[in-house]
């Protein structure tokens, strides 16, 4: 028995030594599979931290010299008319056309070489030509004809030598007459371009 165990005595601490040994081994390799290597942790990037917040700066109640405050440019306002430019407005006359027509007459072309000398005795006033029809033919044809007679009168005036940014056109076809009737003298009278102020 003795001998037995002497025997087993070597082999006993033999495997403790061993299993020891072993455990420690995996404790490495464990620890090992945990923390990067050396060579791992230089070719790893150092983490970045996220920037601060900045601080808000807190409204400042410092006043500004006078100097140094740029006021920006008001928007250039039209000057308001004088008595004598409302007058001479007023004072630009009519022209009339043929029935079914926006050819200018002789008639109209003196008119308007009256009108051109006194729009340029107010060359900043900008005139709106009002195309006007009778009451005859459709509302469509009579809106596209009472336009063609503003045009036809903004392009003697410009011909004259008013410029064209001056002027602007509009055709109110059969909408607004002149004249109330149903015979030819009043629909003479409605067959018209009139002149306006374009504010």
């Amino acid at each position: 028995m003795k001998k037995t165990l002497k025997r087993l005595i070597p082999v006993l601490c033999t495997g403790v030594f061993i299993f020891s040994g072993c455990a420690k081994q995996q404790t490495v390799k464990g620890d090992q599979g945990l923390a990067p290597s050396a060579t791992t942790q230089q070719a790893a990037p150092a983490p970045v931290q996220a920037p601060a917040p900045a601080a808000q700066a807190a409204p400042t109640t410092t006043a500004l010299p006078s100097s140094s405050i740029k006021s920006e440019p008001l928007q250039s306002q039209p000057a308001p008319l004088t008595q004598k430019e409302v007058a001479l407005v007023g004072a630009l006359e009519k022209i009339y056309f043929d029935f079914d027509s926006d050819v200018l007459s002789d008639a109209a072309r003196k008119t308007l070489t009256d009108n051109y000398a006194k729009l340029k005795a107010m060359p900043n006033v900008k005139i709106r030509i009002e195309g006007n029809c009778d009451e005859r033919g459709s509302d469509e044809y009579n809106l596209a004809l009472s336009e063609r007679r503003a045009q036809s009168a903004m392009k003697y005036l410009v011909s004259l030598g008013i410029p064209a940014s001056r002027l602007s056109t509009i055709g109110y076809g059969e909408e607004k007459p002149a004249v109330t009737g149903h015979d030819e003298e009043a629909w003479a009278k409605n067959r018209r371009d009139e002149f306006s102020i374009n504010k």
